[in-house]
């Protein structure tokens, strides 16, 4: 059979065998090896290998003169590597921090650097005790250790219909169900939550709630809180990327304040530093805790303690707050002109958020528009990366405001892409 071919019904398979007992195992072993994939109402179907599923890369693939408007990544300034060489300097200067960092650190991470990044947290409304925290080497990491720790192969996991591609990457690479969802303006429809768990027993529900990468979509409290009593009725662990970090004014209620018990947070510095840094931490309900630091022990022994380090000289110097507050009033800059500049068609985005989300108008399809852009000298992404599972591509594109270190780069980006739009694909170049 050839990838998405539909397999036959499993009661005329077994009727076929006069095995009505084997087909069942058999259909389910074949899902969970990633062989097969099953929906809801459109049976089982045979999977493609990787190769020809949608790529999604962390580094950008746009040319050296091409405007990248394609990936997800703090703003360019040289006050980094400023901050950089005085964080660097600090930890030199102290012999014990510079020993504790450099010899094997406890599989939970460094208590003192928990306690630094818990206060930190705290004091940014996001109120943790350093014994709920697992550091980990950034949030992709943190997505990998909780779903390996806490997902059987097999079980099933739900999220966003469209989603990050990184935890799609984490649902296959482990062989578990990746269930999507389907969401309006606000996110996660609970209704159509509920039905999905009475359907299918569901072990964790991914959430990005204050803005959907890719979707830009924010959770109100009230859809917040219908979700936790979702989960408290049918057992769902919940796990919260709180990686595109928004600023506490702008942020609703995490998830882990309304059901502590059932609901993991992940941290990183990679949206508000830098993402080489590699630092971030999985707060988590008490009683997980020894199984994922059992988890992180098998797969690293431990986080390096020097990049620990480095992040919390970062944080505690309050240098951090002062990039991050520059970064908002950029990004908010930016996302308004986007707004400016495609005033006239469907675009969903945070004041500051990283990226908007752009409906293509009729007849434009996405992989023609992210084409007859490149041609123009502005690198996208179309919406196949995002799509969980046989979810339909929508005619779409997500255009992040971040990449360009000039504004004014960035604002002829926005410009050739409303030019583009306004032209329609009848004056886009052929595919050769």
């Amino acid at each position: 059979m050839s990838p998405g071919d539909k397999l036959p019904p499993q009661r005329l398979l077994a009727d076929a065998w006069v095995l009505p007992g084997y087909s069942n195992p058999a259909y389910r072993e074949a899902e969970r090896r990633g062989l097969t994939e099953a929906r809801v109402g459109s049976g089982t179907r045979v999977r493609g290998s990787q190769a020809d599923e949608p790529e999604f890369h962390h580094l950008s693939r746009a040319g050296a003169d091409s405007i990248d408007l394609s990936l997800s990544i703090p703003m360019p300034n040289p006050i980094r590597a400023e901050q950089l060489a005085f964080c660097l300097q600090q930890i030199a200067s102290q012999p014990e921090i510079t020993r504790q960092s450099l010899a094997y650190q406890p599989e939970q991470g460094n208590r003192s650097q928990r306690e630094i990044l818990a206060e930190w947290m705290t004091l940014h409304e996001l109120p943790v005790e350093a014994s709920e925290l697992i550091i980990t080497e950034g949030g992709q990491h943190a997505d990998y250790l909780a779903m390996q720790a806490l997902i059987r192969p097999g079980e099933a996991v739900a999220s966003a219909a469209l989603t990050y591609p990184g935890m799609i990457a984490v649902a296959r690479q482990l062989g578990l169900k990746h269930l999507p969802v389907p969401t309006d303006h606000q996110g996660i429809l609970p209704d159509a939550l509920e039905r999905l768990c009475q359907q299918q027993k569901i072990r964790l529900l991914y959430v990005m709630p204050e803005y959907n990468n890719p979707t830009g979509e924010h959770m109100s409290q009230a859809r917040r809180e219908a979700i936790v009593q979702i989960a408290r009725r049918h057992d769902l662990l919940i796990l919260e990327d709180g990686v595109q970090y928004v600023i506490a004014a702008q942020r609703g209620i995490p998830f882990y304040r309304l059901a502590p018990e059932r609901s993991l947070y992940i941290f990183s510095v990679s949206k508000i530093i830098e993402g080489g840094l590699r630092f971030g931490a999985l707060r988590a309900p008490s009683n997980l805790i020894p199984r994922l630091s059992a988890a992180l022990r098998a797969q690293c022994w431990s986080v390096p303690g020097l990049m620990g380090a480095i992040a919390c000289q970062w944080l505690s110097s309050g240098n951090a707050d002062t990039l991050i507050d520059w970064q908002w009033a950029e990004v908010s800059k930016r996302q308004a002109i986007l707004k400016k500049e495609l005033q006239h068609y469907e675009t969903e985005a945070h004041a500051y958020g990283f990226h908007a989300w752009l409906k293509l108008p009729e007849p434009w399809r996405a992989v023609d528009f992210v084409a007859e852009a490149a041609r123009r000298g502005v690198t996208l992404i179309a919406s196949d990366p995002f799509c969980v599972g046989s979810h339909p591509a929508p005619q779409a594109v997500r255009i992040c405001v971040t990449p360009p270190a000039d504004t004014a780069v960035f604002e002829t980006g926005i410009q050739r892409l409303a030019t583009l739009l306004q032209e329609g694909p009848s004056h886009a170049a052929p595919l050769v």
